[in-house]
């Protein structure tokens, strides 16, 4: 399973990235949303993290390039802000499977991940 992590936290995506490693996840760690931008151009992705405020670059327009290019890529979203907190997120992103809290622990976070790369697995 690939997952791509954007977060503009480099420690808290850290801390999710070595959870997803302990369940055989390649995991890539990006903090803007440029860098993202240009993985999801070269590289297959069954899952992408992303953080919904991003410090540099857009959620929105890495999730629609990557509905666009990787249209099998299931997007986890996360937030630490109550925007979205209604569910509109799924109506604004084709690709969104969740829409969790920042502080949701890791370990339940890589379930979470671990579960949508499943799916992506199971339907290739």
């Amino acid at each position: 399973m690939r997952v791509l992590i954007v977060q503009s936290n480099a420690n808290l995506g850290e801390l999710w990235k070595r959870h997803l490693e302990r369940l055989d996840a390649n995991v890539v760690l990006v903090q803007t949303g440029a860098r993202a931008l240009n993985l999801i151009e070269t590289t297959v992705f069954d899952v992408i993290v992303l953080d919904l405020v991003l410090r540099e670059g857009s959620a929105l327009t890495v999730a629609d390039l990557a509905q666009f290019r990787q249209p099998d890529a299931n997007v986890v979203f996360v937030t630490d802000t109550t925007f979205f907190s209604d569910g509109s997120i799924f109506r604004h992103s084709a690709n969104a499977r969740a829409f969790i809290e920042t502080t949701t622990p890791a370990k339940d976070l890589a379930e979470i991940v671990h579960h949508y790369g499943s799916v992506t697995h199971a339907r290739a």
